[in-house]
């Protein structure tokens, strides 16, 4: 069974210091998707942040990765989601996971926001609604729970980089297998993945 999926966003913080911080895998994603397409994402300031559509399985589908900065995120999702009339339960949100160690994603369908900004402000701007895809990019934790800021705005060393790249490469492909036949065969897609690590 096909999910319906209208919206990927990629989270992320803008302008060139933040471009290649951890705390912007998600815009990594959406980048990886549009350049498989040869597209270029453009800046819609009615959607406050950069936009695309492609085609995945057949189905159109709108990127967007917000300008705002990642605790104003709600503001550009909610922003296209009704200017497209698109529902909560059709829109992924890929974002960067400490709990996840490098190298690993995985998708999931609602949940919390465990004290991640981006989707605690998507979350709030869709009326408390969480009933939306997502797409976990594992960075992994610092060794000292005190240094969560420096971390996450911090660059990854080019292992864990390389790691992380692959991850995303690798739930690039499984997308088009979450649009065509549904969450589940596409959470084992990234499972098999995960699971060569």
């Amino acid at each position: 069974m096909s999910t319906r999926i209208k919206l990927l966003v990629g989270l992320a913080n803008p302008g060139p210091d933040y471009a290649q911080t951890r705390h912007n895998a998600g815009h990594w994603y959406i980048n990886q998707l549009a350049a498989q397409e040869n597209i270029q994402l453009k800046a819609e300031a009615k959607f406050y942040g950069l936009t695309a559509r492609i085609q995945i399985a057949d189905n159109d589908i709108r990127l967007l990765v917000p300008t705002t900065f990642m605790n104003l995120s709600g503001k550009a999702v909610v922003a296209i989601s009704h200017f497209y009339r698109i529902d909560p339960d059709e829109i992924l949100v890929a974002h960067d996971d400490l709990d996840l160690p490098p190298g690993t994603a995985k998708f999931k369908l609602g949940g919390g926001h465990a004290g991640h900004n981006g989707l605690k402000d998507i979350i709030n701007k869709l009326g408390n609604n969480n009933n939306f895809y997502r797409l976990r990019i594992g960075i992994g934790r610092p060794q000292y729970r005190n240094n969560l800021s420096d971390y996450v705005l911090g660059k990854p060393p080019k292992p864990a980089l390389d790691l992380i790249d692959q991850s995303i490469n690798e739930a690039k492909r499984c997308t088009a297998i979450l649009a065509q036949d549904g969450l589940q065969k596409a959470m084992n897609c990234l499972h098999c993945f995960n699971a060569q690590k």
